[in-house]
């Protein structure tokens, strides 16, 4: 059955026909965007969700949202996206950071030249008749100092038009490494740094508890006198206030500002003052950057429902389609080791350690690690999936920790889990041979070689004879059947195990009935997803 995506914002018909041409069922109904009623009474029946900013995803929302394995958001934005929310349920949340970022960078370039010129004020007095050429006087770009503070992709788009018009580039970003500095050829320096050199001032940072009021009153106070100010990155990032007050004062010498605080911007601080430059959250307003976050997020979900790709998530790791082709196995490898973990582990986790030795070491462990978490959390909580079980884990309090090392044995790569809890710790280990089956290959330090099998039993007991009988029999007369046998030990009379092969989910009177002969320390049936 195919997926089924409902589009809730505007959305151009190319990027929709992506859906339909991917196979994928799609329902263009716009209106449902501001209207949650009705948008509450279909979600249910949708795997992916394709919004702009006008569809709130609450968490309301997402309740009825039983289907629901995706959001995706045209544009870099997810404030009316409630991710945490989105997490717990098991819901991946996209946006598409790159389709509008030339769009923005040129908007904050646009804004420069609009308040070192007074082209707005100049446009307004000649426009009314007037003829004012000798109060406009501006200022060149040309050989002045510009500060960007966030040299990500957009900053790092506006570094290279800004050294294009021969400016200084002085970067601040905490991020940013010498050999990107020098590749973007800007000067890396501290905050006080830049404030106190820069004759302009652009933001290109998120919106975060770090980055709010990144240039406030004290900062602004630091700023070289006669300083500009240029924010189309968030609302936020700059005190309004403080920064009305030093316009007035004369301290700073123009503002522009695509972002407020509050949007939409009925009233700000900085409203009819002079040389300040304001204009409706226009940063990726044009029809280029439309289109390229519309068809954007239309591929990425369709990358995702139909191969398992993940790109631009921002509450899981992403995945290239060409890694999930490769990585398929050992994703599914991963999960099953932490299948057998959980159902195995009857009290509190405290720590969960993940080994990845030879080549496996080399794939995204981020991605493989949610796969490990989930299949530990399933146990308990079949609804789990990569997304919400490391949200779960977190939440319980579990240590997580990854290990890389070199190939050290006959494999080329294997997994090995190790689960922690109060009084025990439980370990397995897996890998995948070239037929891509995964396979367990140690427990409980007992090297086997054991495939995984939709209903299996594990059992351990002190290696004496009469265990293969006792097992064999007991199944016979209860009508199971062994599909298959795998056997282990430590030693000669030392630890083993067995592990059979079902062909039924296994009743608990024949798990009782084991126990009752005294033969086995553990009786444990085992289901694994292996569709």
């Amino acid at each position: 059955m195919a997926p089924k995506v409902l589009v809730s914002d505007e959305l151009s018909e190319t990027a929709v026909q992506i859906f339909r041409d991917r196979g994928i069922d799609v329902d263009y109904l716009p209106q449902l965007g501001k209207d949650k009623d009705a948008l509450a009474a279909v979600i249910g029946r949708y795997d992916g969700l394709a919004i702009r900013s006008a569809t709130k995803v609450t968490e309301k929302l997402l309740a009825r949202a039983n289907s629901l394995r995706v959001v995706g958001r045209a544009g870099i934005g997810v404030d009316n996206v409630d991710i945490p929310a989105a997490s717990r349920q098991g819901v991946i949340v996209m946006n598409t950071p790159f389709g509008n970022s030339i769009t923005t960078a040129e908007h904050a370039i646009a804004m420069m030249f609009a308040v070192a010129r007074q082209i707005p004020e100049a446009n307004a007095s000649t426009h009314a008749g007037k003829w004012e050429k000798s109060r406009f006087m501006g200022v060149e770009l040309f050989n002045k100092t510009l500060g960007v503070i966030g040299a990500g992709n957009i900053g790092g788009i506006v570094c290279d038009r800004a050294l294009g018009l021969k400016m200084r580039v002085l970067a601040y970003d905490p991020f940013l490494g010498e050999d990107r500095a020098r590749q973007l050829g800007v000067t890396k320096v501290e905050l006080d740094d830049l404030l106190a050199r820069a004759d302009f001032i652009t933001l290109h940072v998120p919106l975060t508890d770090k980055t709010r009021n990144i240039l406030s009153a004290g900062a602004i106070a630091r700023c070289k006198p006669g300083v500009r100010i240029i924010n189309c990155a968030r609302g936020g990032l700059v005190d309004e206030v403080a920064l009305a007050a030093a316009l007035t004062s004369g301290h700073v010498a123009g503002a522009a500002f695509d972002v407020f605080a509050e949007e939409p911007a009925r009233d700000s601080p900085l409203f009819n003052l002079p040389n300040v430059v304001v204009t409706p959250h226009l940063g990726a307003a044009t029809t280029e950057a439309q289109e390229n976050v519309a068809q954007q997020v239309a591929q990425q979900m369709a990358d995702y429902l139909l191969t398992g790709a993940v790109q631009n998530a921002l509450n899981m790791p992403s995945v290239t389609a060409e890694e999930a082709a490769v990585m398929g196995p050992w994703v599914r490898l991963a999960g099953h080791l932490g299948a057998f973990v959980g159902q195995m582990t009857d009290e509190p986790i405290k720590a969960i350690n993940v080994l990845y030795d030879g080549s496996v070491g080399d794939m995204n462990l981020a991605a493989l690690n949610c796969a490990t978490i989930a299949g530990i959390m399933q146990a308990t909580n079949p609804a789990v999936n990569m997304v919400s079980a490391p949200v779960l884990a977190r939440e319980r309090g579990i240590q997580i920790s990854t290990t890389r090392q070199e190939k050290t044995g006959v494999f080329d790569a294997y997994i090995k889990l190790t689960v922690v809890t109060g009084k025990r710790e439980r370990s397995v280990a897996g890998t995948c041979f070239s037929d891509g089956k995964p396979r367990f290959i140690q427990i409980k330090g007992i090297n086997i070689d054991a495939e995984v099998g939709r209903h299996m039993l594990y059992t351990t007991n002190n290696d004496v004879p009469g265990i293969i009988g006792t097992l064999g029999t007991t199944m016979g007369q209860n009508g199971v059947n062994i599909a298959n046998f795998t056997l282990g030990r430590s030693g000669v009379g030392k630890d083993a195990i067995a592990i059979l092969y079902l062909d039924q989910p296994l009743d608990q009177k024949v798990v009782d009935t084991l126990e009752a002969t005294g033969l086995f320390q553990q009786v444990k049936p085992l289901q694994f997803d292996v569709a």
